[in-house]
């Protein structure tokens, strides 16, 4: 294999066959939407798996017009195909295809968006019929995680799914597969095809991002084991994607994370330090929005980012009670909490949070509001900071168990804890008594009235 030719294979493995830039130019990339429904329960990848919130097709349409606009991408078509038979080679009927086809060259469209996993052969046959440029869910989720991804962590998890991603589809999107001259000797028999190349450069890459995120991970554990000595506990923010995270995180510990009406706005993870009402310290992680029909190589690949969450002490499930589809995506977050080792039904490690109760109408958000009390979940607003005062009191009784009222008389020389006092609870009354002694009456956490007991040497009951 000549240098120029190793020069092109890895030119290619560097581009891959599904790259797709959005050019921020004068005119925005024109697209069409299509949100495959198989009518089939037996061809529906959630075979058996059906539930009381299955996802509605409408809802499935807003979201991946949503995740198009991520991108850049105008969206001049959004259409809900019912498909009963799936075609191996195209998904979708001759019919459509052609009805698609027309589409294309009348609006002058150049990416179609399959809401819907295409195999490789499927994704060359509709490129080759609709004469554009095809995405399908994957690839789309992709595009965008490349575009939102900031720090060294973010950028080596999205370039290593990509590469896996692409590494199933060289055979059918490639087109340089001529076969090399090689062999020793005078022989000179068949060497090395293109394609074989191809994959060898890819497993090279993918090793070694591989390595690159091995390291990454040991260095963020000696951040936790750095943490873990200090020690504060960690609050996780996780939930459906444009569910109102980075706006509540931003709203708890004023960080100017980037919070706007967005599929995936944020990507990399962010750590702010925060003191809780009565005195607490704890560290807040804001994380990756989740999503239904996450790929698998996606999870495994940001697996080191959503260690934070598994490493959490208290994990805040934040809900868009606003978006008509907020049980089924509850039900996504659960099931990728639970893929991760997470016990959800455990109130004491996840705390349930209702958020956008401001764009319910008055009579819903009563009732929404009625409910979350009786079942010890706090509904709030992020944006117009409604309830975040519950909130904060809410995960500081899990994390420091439950306030309690102290009645304490500090001697003379036990004046020096009143510093650490006024820092680790709320001092509701002081009295500065004439023997230079002082009086107070106390909010504290269970786990802050245990630690001044030590302070102090002696029982605060």
């Amino acid at each position: 294999m000549t240098d120029s030719d190793s020069e092109k294979a890895e030119e290619g493995a560097r581009k891959g066959p599904v790259a797709f830039q959005i050019v921020n130019d004068q005119s925005p990339t024109r697209a069409i939407t299509i949100t495959p429904v198989l009518t089939n329960p037996k061809q529906r990848p959630t075979e058996g798996a059906e539930t009381a919130n299955a996802r509605q097709p409408a809802a499935r349409q807003e979201e991946t017009i949503g995740l198009a606009r991520a991108i850049g991408l105008d969206v001049h078509q959004s259409e809900i195909v019912m498909v009963s038979k799936p075609r191996p080679g195209t998904l979708l009927g001759s019919g459509k295809i052609e009805e698609l086809a027309a589409n294309v060259v009348e609006a002058d469209v150049e990416v179609v968006v399959i809401d819907h996993p295409l195999t490789p052969v499927q994704q060359r046959n509709l490129e080759r019929e609709l004469k554009a440029k095809v995405l399908d869910r994957t690839g789309l989720i992709l595009e965008i995680f490349g575009e939102r991804a900031r720090t060294k962590e973010g950028t080596l998890q999205v370039e290593l799914a990509h590469l896996e991603y692409q590494r199933g589809r060289l055979v059918r999107s490639w087109t340089h597969l001529e076969r090399q001259r090689g062999g020793a000797g005078f022989l000179g028999g068949p060497g090395e095809t293109q394609i074989e190349a191809d994959r060898r450069i890819l497993r090279e890459k993918i090793a070694r991002l591989k390595k690159e995120l091995e390291q990454v991970r040991r260095t963020r554990e000696l951040h936790r084991a750095k943490r873990r000595k200090v020690p504060y506990p960690i609050v996780s923010i996780v939930g459906y994607t444009n569910a109102g995270k980075s706006t509540l995180f931003n709203a708890l510990t004023g960080a100017g994370v980037l919070a706007e009406d967005m599929l995936f706005a944020t990507l990399d993870p962010t750590l702010r330090r925060l003191k809780l009402p009565h005195g607490t310290d704890a560290i807040f992680s804001d994380t990756v929005g989740f999503i239904s029909e996450l790929p698998t190589h996606l999870v495994a690949a940001f697996r080191a980012t959503l260690e934070e969450v598994v490493e959490a002490d208290l994990i805040i499930h934040l809900r868009d009670m606003s978006d008509p589809d907020a049980a089924a995506q509850a039900e996504d977050v659960d099931a990728i909490l639970s893929d991760l080792g997470v016990q959800t039904d455990d109130p004491q490690r996840v705390l349930e949070v209702w958020n956008k109760m401001d764009l319910l109408p008055d009579e819903t958000r009563r009732q929404r509001e009625e409910q979350a009390e009786s079942s010890e979940i706090v509904a709030i607003s992020a944006r117009e900071g409604r309830g975040i005062d519950d909130l904060l009191k809410a995960i500081e009784k899990r994390l420091a168990g439950a306030v309690r009222d102290v009645a304490l008389r500090l001697a003379p020389d036990e004046l020096r804890h009143l510093d650490w006092i006024y820092s680790n609870g709320e001092v509701v009354r002081r009295v500065d008594e004439e023997d230079g002694s002082v009086s107070l009456d106390l909010k504290m956490t269970a786990d802050a009235m245990a630690t001044l007991q030590r302070r102090l040497g002696r029982s605060l009951v």
